[in-house]
């Protein structure tokens, strides 16, 4: 073999093999010097993820913030930059957050997506920036064109503990907000996120149900039950319901699935089909599920129908536990206390354990004074 053309042949080889192994970008123990963080919340059916690195204040104290380590406004950063840019808030790779819904920031909307997180500071305000280029280092090269939201929000100067990394955090959540913030050295700075629970959680039972759950009876009774108690999607919600209790998926005919149905179909104005539903589910309930139906009555101003349950209870359990207190609160809501208190005394007796004596007692005290439940 020609020695020469073998050499070349090798040298090239080797240089293929080191690009290779450079395109790659090995990867080499973190240093430390700034921590890699991610954290996430689920809100309602919404996903929150923050991932940033976290500085140290590393004898900062202050001198942070409105100097070359969080700037205000917008500075040209150098090295091969020419952009006034925002601050990264962070360190190093800029900072991501993710939102798996659509939201409002601040009053603000923001459709569903993962975005770049730059704060623009001021002495007393804050600019929160959401971009598209989700990739860059730090902000080295921020393009205002790719911003997608700007939102204003104030910054808490002055907070008590000194926060030495850089930290994100979520509090005072509700169900449908939570607050976010930025916490380093002696500043807070907060944004609310907030989330439509009923758009977002209909939108993820959808898509539920064209999987395997939609073949699945009791997922199919859940996902109709949430429709008819956030009153939303009757229609689609009646077709799941009616899946649930069809014999050839398996469905059982129980007094829950049935007054969903029922439900639904008063919801849709057919109210023939309702009644006769609702009688089927009577027929198979339980004395607790027909005393919880007639409760349900009472808090929807519906006093001579709960009654009716409650009587209907009282026969069919021969007195049991508790269809003497169900008739209890339905004369008395029907405004005969005198009956109520007869009720109230025999519920007195068969209440099974301390506090349930202890309701009744109060009950029998509030009808003794002549006053209704």
């Amino acid at each position: 073999m020609n020695m020469k053309f073998y050499s070349a042949t090798l040298s090239v080889a080797l240089f293929i093999n080191c690009s290779i192994i450079s395109a790659q970008s090995l990867k080499l123990p973190d240093a430390g010097t700034n921590y890699k963080n991610k954290i996430s919340r689920h809100l309602s059916s919404t996903d929150i993820d923050i991932k940033w690195n976290a500085p140290g204040v590393k004898g900062r104290e202050g001198k942070i913030w409105g100097t070359s380590v969080a700037w205000y406004g917008f500075e040209v950063l150098g090295f091969g930059s020419n952009t006034k840019s925002p601050w990264r808030a962070g360190a190093d790779e800029c900072t991501n957050i993710s939102f798996s819904t659509d939201v409002v920031i601040n009053g603000q909307p923001l459709a569903a997506g993962n975005y770049a997180f730059f704060i623009a500071l001021y002495p007393d305000s804050c600019t929160l920036i959401f971009n598209k280029n989700t990739a860059e280092w730090g902000s080295y090269f921020y393009n205002s064109d790719l911003d997608v939201l700007r939102v204003a929000a104030k910054q808490e100067k002055d907070q008590p503990a000194m926060q030495d990394r850089l930290d994100y955090t979520f509090s005072k959540q509700t169900n449908h907000t939570v607050e976010v913030a930025l916490v380093w050295e002696h500043w807070r700075i907060p944004f609310t996120v907030e989330v439509d629970p009923v758009k977002t959680g209909l939108a993820s039972i959808r898509s539920q149900m064209t999987g395997a759950m939609g073949f699945d009876p009791p997922s199919l009774e859940a996902a109709a039950g949430w429709c008819l108690q956030n009153n939303v999607n009757y229609e689609e919600a009646l077709n799941w319901i009616t899946s649930a209790t069809d014999p050839n998926l398996g469905g059982v005919k129980s007094f829950n699935a049935l007054s969903i149905r029922a439900g639904l179909l008063e919801k849709l104005n057919r109210n023939a089909e309702a009644d006769s539903v609702m009688k089927v589910g009577m027929s198979v309930a339980t004395v607790l599920e027909l005393h919880s139906y007639g409760r349900r009555l009472l808090l929807q101003k519906k006093l001579k129908e709960a009654l009716a349950i409650f009587e209907l209870n009282y026969k069919k359990a021969n007195g049991a536990w508790p269809t003497e207190a169900g008739l209890m609160r339905g004369y008395s809501a029907n405004g005969d206390l005198k009956k109520a208190l007869e009720f109230a005394k025999l519920a007195l007796k068969h209440a099974p354990n301390p506090e349930s004596k202890r309701v009744i007692e109060d009950a029998i005290k509030t009808l003794s004074d002549g006053k209704p439940l």
